[in-house]
């Protein structure tokens, strides 16, 4: 079986390197390359110096001889560079054979630098809170600096992303035509940092945290987060019609499945990354984007290009009366709700309806 795996692979990526299949190059395209970008000496908003920023991220299809195709993507909560892989590819949004796909990973989800893959003076609880802006800042330097790419097509991003894509609108107002959220805002309001102060107290107040300092994770703390997560991620209707359910599993339990969250709902996570993006999540507010002094009105309304702002109808996080608000304050928005009882989720395609809706949406916004 692996031995013919390994052909089947030989096979593909021959026929790649020759150019005799054009479906198979597509494929190819479609399955995101790894890259690492280092900054020495990036200074964050707050003015700490960290010697050694490291930037993860992907890239999806071929940048063109104007580089004038490039789509940027950055990443969610504890997310990696494939984590929008639901758009990306033949009869999705995002056609690989146009399209250069940029993807970039946060601070903090343990492969871009992280509290646990920085050396001192910045190991575990002493690296620095990176806020969006920060993240954009070094995404725009990896793009301007690395790639030699001065203007994009756009900057779609899904919750943590869409907090980023707001971001870039306001702080490079000329670098994309368009930004597309879904399940994000342009600021965390009082209620989302409510709920996140009571996940970070979930992991600090297990014994084996040690104010960051652990010999080994924490693991209950991280089991109580776990599970405060799960009962915000879905909506409370998701859950009493039990669309937990899987079909090709028709044995599975409620109790089996809520086990499965509490035990592994972000394998491997380590607690000092997990709390780490958490307060970058707290402190989104493009209001205080230097020159707005704290007034997210204001800097929405300096966005200048067009917006498709896509919160879910039934998110708990980002709760679509956010948006609703924020939505009146930009110019050229186009407010398209998804129609969902996946909460959260939703913006990030979780079932074939969602995933439509998303595609086609963003698809025609995109390019029609």
């Amino acid at each position: 079986m692996k031995n013919t795996f390994i052909l089947a692979l030989f096979f593909l990526l021959s026929q790649n390197l020759m150019g005799k299949d054009a479906e198979t190059k597509s494929r190819l395209s479609d399955s995101g390359k790894h890259h690492v970008y280092i900054i020495e000496n990036f200074k964050n908003e707050k003015g700490i110096i960290l010697p050694k920023a490291v930037i993860v991220y992907g890239t999806y299809g071929h940048l063109n001889k104007a580089h004038d195709n490039v789509i940027l993507l950055p990443s969610h909560y504890m997310a990696g560079f494939r984590g929008y892989e639901w758009l990306i590819g033949p009869g999705k949004a995002l056609d690989t054979s146009k399209l250069f796909l940029v993807c970039s990973e946060l601070f903090g989800n343990g492969r871009s630098s992280s509290p646990s893959n920085t050396p001192e003076p910045f190991h575990g609880p002493r690296f620095p809170v990176m806020n969006i802006r920060d993240n954009v800042e070094a995404v725009h330097q990896l793009l301007t600096k690395e790639l030699g790419i001065n203007h994009i097509r756009a900057v779609i991003g899904f919750s943590m992303g869409c907090q980023q894509a707001f971001q870039w609108a306001v702080s490079y107002p000329n670098f994309m035509d368009k930004i597309v959220g879904t399940s994000g805002t342009a600021k965390t309001y009082g209620h989302g940092i409510v709920r996140l102060e009571g996940q970070i107290a979930a992991i600090t107040t297990d014994a084996e945290f040690k104010n960051g300092d652990y010999l080994n994770q924490p693991l209950k703390g991280i089991q109580a987060f776990s599970v405060v997560w799960t009962g915000w991620l879905y909506s409370q209707e998701w859950w009493r019609k039990e669309l937990w359910k899987d079909p090709k599993n028709p044995k599975q339990t409620f109790e089996e499945v809520l086990n499965e969250y509490k035990t592994n709902f972000i394998p491997g996570a380590d607690a000092n990354n997990l709390i780490l993006q958490m307060r970058t999540w707290e402190e989104n507010n493009v209001g205080n984007t230097p020159g707005f002094n704290g007034d997210v009105e204001a800097a929405l309304k300096s966005i200048k290009v067009p917006v498709l702002y896509m919160p879910s109808e039934t998110d708990l996080y980002f709760p679509v009366s956010d948006a609703l608000y924020e939505k009146d304050f930009i110019k050229k928005v186009v407010f398209k709700p998804i129609p969902s009882l996946w909460g959260h989720t939703a913006g990030a395609a979780p079932n074939p309806e969602d995933a439509k809706f998303l595609n086609d949406n963003i698809a025609q916004f995109l390019f029609q």
